[in-house]
């Protein structure tokens, strides 16, 4: 497996997209990755804007130390190691051993839709 990719849903049925992962798993090859949250407020609750930067930075670059990651978006390092938590609790970005911080998708695909309720 060469590149990873990750699609974000938003799926209030959280037994069908646990269902869909399953099925997924069961390819022969590689079908991505996929994170659902259950409601847009619990996605925007946790992929901030701020969160958002430093997925877009990271991604591609390969290792970074927090410190650098935090001087290349002009931010606190503090407030950038308590997103960065947030990220790897998600599942997008990864710790490394060396104690940086890593974006291991080449590519992320959000997947949502908003429909009026009948």
């Amino acid at each position: 497996m060469s590149e990873r990719t990750l699609t974000i849903t938003l799926q209030p049925d959280w037994q069908a997209a646990l269902r869909a992962a399953g099925r997924r798993a069961q390819a022969a090859s590689y079908q991505g990755e996929v994170l659902n949250f259950e409601s847009a407020g619990a996605f925007f609750g946790r992929l901030t804007e701020r969160r958002w930067e430093l997925v877009r930075v990271l991604q591609g670059q390969g290792e970074l130390a927090v410190r650098e990651l935090a001087r290349r978006v002009g931010r606190d390092v503090k407030r950038v190691h308590e997103d960065v938590q947030v990220l790897a609790e998600l599942g997008l970005v990864e710790r490394t051993e060396g104690g940086g911080v890593l974006c291991p998708f080449a590519g992320i695909h959000i997947d949502m839709e908003m429909r009026a309720v009948a």
